[in-house]
Parts: C-alpha cells; sequence; structure tokens
C-alpha cells in the first residue's frame, strides 16, 4: 500500500484524513498518482474527481434545509480553509453548497485536497 504523510492510504478512514493538517506546497511538490487518488477518493463518499482546464479537481456537493444552513456552513469550511492556508472554491446557492478542491501551485490534486475534503465532511456530519 501507498503511504503519504505518514498514513496507510489503505486502512486510512475519514476522521484520520480530518485530524490531519495541510502541508506546504511548491510548484515542485509532487501530484497524487491515480492509485493514490482512488485510494483516498474511497474514503470520501459523495466526492468525485473531473478535469477542468487540464487540471484535476475533488468536488461535492452539500444539501441544506435552507439558505442559513448553507451560509453556516460556507462559514464553517472558510475558516478552516485560512486556518490550514488552503482554500477552495466555494458556490452557495439556496439549499446547496458546492465546494471544489484542488491545489493551484501543481495543478493537481496533493493530499491537502483530500485532507480538506474529510475536515469538510465533518462539518456537514456535525452541523
Amino acid at each position: 500500500m501507498s503511504k503519504i504523510i505518514g498514513i496507510d492510504l489503505g486502512t486510512t478512514n475519514r476522521s484520520e484524513l480530518a485530524r490531519l493538517h495541510c502541508s506546504p506546497v511548491t510548484a515542485d511538490t509532487p501530484r497524487l498518482n491515480d492509485r493514490e487518488v482512488s485510494q483516498l477518493i474511497a474514503q470520501l463518499p459523495g466526492w468525485k474527481t473531473y478535469e477542468k482546464d487540464g487540471e484535476p479537481r475533488l468536488e461535492k456537493s452539500f444539501q441544506f434545509g435552507n439558505f442559513n444552513q448553507a451560509i453556516a456552513f460556507t462559514d464553517q469550511v472558510a475558516y478552516v480553509a485560512i486556518e490550514e492556508d488552503h482554500h477552495p472554491t466555494l458556490l452557495t446557492e439556496w439549499g446547496k453548497v458546492t465546494i471544489t478542491w484542488w491545489t493551484h501551485k501543481i495543478k493537481g490534486l496533493h493530499q491537502n485536497d483530500f485532507i480538506m475534503a474529510a475536515k469538510t465532511e465533518q462539518f456537514y456530519i456535525y452541523l
């Protein structure tokens, strides 16, 4: 099994990912390979990867009962994004928030994207 940031990708779960913190990234930092992405996304039900402008991205939409709940969720994600210095694209609509993670500096996916997706999931579960 592959290891990233000292964790075994075959046995890591969403809660373990959510407890991790983002690491600094430079333009020379390698992107995750397809196998690593597959192993990590398996821990994040409902998340999907897609490519835009030649860059892979990680995305999920979350449903809410009203606009206030959607805004509260957006605020929580924004707060942790600032703390971790890793920022998503956020689309907030009435009853729905779509969050897209990818690492701009490497034009692809990094372990930080999956850590932040796991943190995002935790916010949704406990909202």
